[in-house]
């Protein structure tokens, strides 16, 4: 019996999808829960797994491709395997099916599949795609993973001169287009409607990390022994976003129409970078959470963000944002809010620099930090209040624990 496979409701809101990568090819046997195919929303991207095991017959909707909430995208012939020359009966009318509408994925030893521009890179150098490491959803080979082996080689041996004609300025000049991803659209409304929407200012602040960075170091194994998470810098930044937004109760709230509505929690939005792009999963109730809680969260966020097992719920409702960019080596930067939220925090890379300090000059661990704010709401001297509130607790960290 055939089973039709369909898009999940996958959040509020969520009307349409689009098919990141299938898992399995046509002809290819399945198992109940065993996930099939990856769906992109523009929050997340999610695996639906099988609803019965047999073999997956048809697929009705190709990687790329856009599908609406409870659309078929594929059917599955319950119960045992069977053979791939019989999916559907073969061709319309009974014959063979032809070469090139054949299933490209029905071997139990297949090369992954290989998308449009390392497929060129490959041919260029002339390599095999089964030579490359693939890293893209569901085994893609993508072409980041040719130039990683191209530059690999280059250290040893010299890559194969371009297969044809071509020369390497012309293989230069190539340009591949691709559909832009649901997750980058979204990314991209919300960018230009903070900008056109709010009226946004940044301030600046520095502070410096010798005590955090003391506290860490004296308390990191047995932090990571009790609580199996290690003690980063998120959780102190956290923490001081937390006390600070409770003395600047506006960078906690919202504007709706003519009204401004505050909130009595704080749910801290994390930004996460992902290989298709920024995403912001919630801590919830982050006032009520220890260090260790707060690490446990943002541990899990980055393991299941690499995944793509984020729900499209832990994306949404944030009241505040903190964006690292310094793990990215980035010194300075302005972040923008995400809307409908007030404020963000971007913290910068820990750089030692001389600074004065009692009448001295000496070299500390200093990192700068930006807010940027809506100024509907904010006023400047708010702003610079909460900046100097984080600096203090970061500063001083027990100010956190004695909440002083």
């Amino acid at each position: 019996m055939a089973v039709e496979l369909k898009v999940p409701a996958v959040g509020e809101s969520i009307t349409e999808v689009f098919i990141a990568a299938w898992l399995k090819g046509e002809g290819e046997a399945v198992a109940k829960d065993e996930p099939l195919v990856e769906i992109e929303t523009d929050k997340a991207t999610l695996e639906v797994p099988a609803t019965v095991s047999g073999t997956l017959t048809r697929i009705l909707k190709k990687e790329g491709e856009a599908a609406q909430v409870g659309e078929v995208i594929a059917r599955i012939a319950e119960g045992e395997a069977v053979a791939s020359e019989e999916v559907d009966g073969g061709a319309p009318g009974g014959g063979e099916v032809p070469a090139e509408e054949a299933p490209s994925r029905v071997t139990a030893e297949r090369e992954p599949p290989v998308m449009p521009a390392a497929e060129r890179l490959l041919a260029e150098h002339g390599l095999e795609a089964a030579e490359v490491k693939a890293s893209g959803p569901g085994g893609r080979l993508l072409k980041e993973d040719v130039q990683r082996y191209l530059a690999t080689q280059e250290e040893g041996t010299t890559p194969p001169e371009p297969a044809g004609p071509a020369t390497g300025a012309v293989a230069e000049r190539l340009e591949e287009t691709v559909p832009m991803s649901p997750l980058r659209r979204r990314i991209a409304e919300r960018l230009v409607r903070a900008q056109h929407s709010a009226a946004l200012l940044t301030t600046f602040n520095e502070i410096d990390m010798s005590e955090v960075m003391a506290l860490r170091r004296e308390y990191r194994d047995l932090f990571e022994k009790r609580y199996s998470v290690r003690l980063g810098f998120m959780s102190f930044f956290v923490k001081a976003v937390v006390d600070a937004l409770k003395l600047v109760p506006r960078l906690n709230a919202e504007i709706r129409g003519d009204d401004i509505v505050y909130r009595a929690y704080f749910d801290i939005g994390v930004a996460v970078s992902t290989p298709k792009g920024l995403i912001v999963p919630v801590i919830r109730h982050a006032e009520r959470l220890s260090f260790a809680e707060i690490e446990k969260e943002i541990a899990d966020f980055g393991r299941r963000a690499r995944e793509n097992k984020l729900t499209p719920e832990e994306l949404q409702g944030g009241t505040f944002t903190i964006s690292n960019g310094g793990v990215f080596g980035s010194l300075m930067s302005t972040p923008i809010v995400n809307p409908p939220q007030s404020g963000v925090l971007g913290m910068h890379a820990i750089q030692e620099r001389p600074v004065a300090l009692g009448g001295q000059v000496v070299i500390r661990p200093m990192m700068y930090v930006a807010l940027t704010y809506d100024h509907r709401i904010v006023d400047g001297r708010e702003a610079v209040t909460f900046l100097r509130r984080i600096k203090e607790a970061v500063e001083k960290p027990a100010r956190m624990l004695l909440e002083v």
